[in-house]
């Protein structure tokens, strides 16, 4: 029996791993999802505007549209999606153990999650801040006011690492009474347990929204962080990464161009044909597919107004989420 030397045995298991690892890798998520014939997206357990389910059973929201909007890129229909509503303590270990194909979900973009974790935010899709909501008939007009009061938060979240740092720096104490569901956290609020509510501040709006009566309650102005949210993907695929990220900023760029459902299904307008045959097979997508996408779920501009908008239960305006064009700083790589 011929003996091998463990330098040479060693190369052999390493080669055979680096092989295995390369068959493996071969598959991807677009592969994964084309053969599924379905995008597994992972989406708040109930989030107004962004994630939540109408009367119907049906899941709408700025969120769900993303969602879409990639099912629209790979399978030509934004019915072909699976929601996965997730805990913002489960959100990230359900997808880097690939219960989902892509997190659509109110998260901010940090170092710690990104670099820290085995995932990767594809972009911006909404430019927050933290902020804080009380009842009206406080008068309150500054979180400064707050000194000594308590304060519902969710936990698993960088809320009340935020709030806590803030009211430090103020000179000023605060408690926090921590909830791992939202609704939990919105009732306690709405029951009088705590004297304010911390969240992003489109979360607040969707709390506000959600309460008894919501003219009764103050989202505070002042913001005291930064909220980058935006979709995230694993970092262990590249092709998957640059798909779900180009979809991003297709929708972006859309609305830019002046690409709308209204005129791109005007035979699939000139620009929308041009740039989609330029960017599609790179992505390993169809030439028509920003035209699919703009058709079926509209460009970011849409998106917003018909789940964010003033005139929904929202009353958001678009301030510095409009394009960089129009005063905001949404702003995308072009297509070309």
């Amino acid at each position: 029996m011929t003996r091998i030397s463990a330098a040479r045995w060693m190369a052999r298991a390493t080669a055979l791993s680096l092989t295995f690892v390369a068959a493996t890798a071969g598959a991807g998520t677009l592969e994964d999802v084309k053969a599924r014939g379905k995008l597994v997206c992972g989406v708040s357990e109930g989030l107004g505007g962004f994630s939540e389910k109408d009367a119907a059973g049906t899941w709408r929201g700025y969120d769900v549209d993303f969602c879409k909007a990639v099912a629209l890129a790979i399978l030509g229909d934004a019915a072909k999606v699976d929601y996965v509503p997730l805990s913002a303590t489960d959100r990230f270990e359900a997808l880097a153990g690939g219960k989902v194909d892509l997190l659509a979900r109110n998260s901010t973009w940090t170092l710690l999650r990104d670099a820290g974790r085995p995932l990767e935010f594809v972009g911006v899709s909404y430019f927050d801040g933290q902020g804080f909501m009380v009842p009206t008939i406080y008068g309150a007009t500054s979180p400064l006011q707050l000194n000594g009061a308590t304060i519902c938060v969710v936990s698993g979240t960088t809320t009340q690492d935020n709030a806590s740092a803030y009211f430090e720096k103020a000179g000023l104490k605060a408690s926090f009474l921590p909830f791992a569901e939202r609704q939990d956290a919105r009732k306690a609020y709405a029951d009088g347990k705590c004297d304010a509510y911390t969240a992003d501040r489109s979360a607040l709006a969707a709390e506000r929204a959600d309460l008894p009566k919501p003219d009764s309650h103050t989202i505070l102005a002042d913001v005291i962080s930064k909220e980058p949210l935006g979709p995230v993907v694993r970092d262990d695929d590249a092709k998957w990464i640059n798909l779900v990220r180009w979809v991003l900023f297709g929708l972006i760029d859309a609305e830019e161009i002046g690409l709308e459902q209204a005129n791109v299904a005007a035979a699939q307008a000139a620009e929308a044909k041009r740039l989609g045959a330029l960017s599609g097979p790179p992505l390993g997508l169809s030439e028509d597919w920003l035209a699919t996408v703009v058709g079926g779920v509209g460009n970011i501009g849409e998106i917003f107004e018909r789940n964010l908008g003033e005139e929904t239960p929202m009353q958001l305006a678009r301030g510095i989420n409009a394009p960089w064009t129009q005063g905001g700083i949404l702003y995308a790589p072009p297509l070309q």
